[in-house]
């Protein structure tokens, strides 16, 4: 698994952890400390903003879990798509993120929505 995929898988894990200490760590250890989050539905700075993104988007979708789609990257930047739903079944929405790495840590997330409940 290539460092791109690696951080990929995390960043999902961090989205499907339930345990709201567990999560915080785990967005702790994976993003730097000033890191941005922004998609059409939210603009964050830092990890506890990032976090409450993260917690908001649980309770909303409660039940739901994201998988994670094909991930390329080069330099200091990956790219991968997103779904959420129940496993097994058509997702409720998909995305596409892009993020910003530094030092194998995840500066920025400029996130897309291409599938949203009508």
């Amino acid at each position: 698994m290539s460092e791109y995929e690696t951080i990929a898988r995390r960043y999902i894990d961090s989205w499907n952890e339930q345990d709201p200490d567990k999560r915080r760590a785990l967005i702790d250890e994976l993003y730097t400390a000033d890191a941005t989050y922004t998609d059409p539905l939210a603009d964050a700075a830092g990890t506890a903003a990032i976090d409450g993104v993260v917690g908001g988007a649980q309770q909303q979708f409660a039940g739901l879990r994201f998988g994670l789609g094909p991930v390329d990257g080069h330099h200091d930047l990956a790219r991968f798509t997103w779904e959420l739903g129940v496993p097994g079944a058509e997702p409720l929405v998909v995305g596409f993120d892009v993020i910003v790495l530094d030092e194998g840590r995840i500066a920025r997330v400029h996130g897309f929505l291409d599938k949203v409940p009508g």
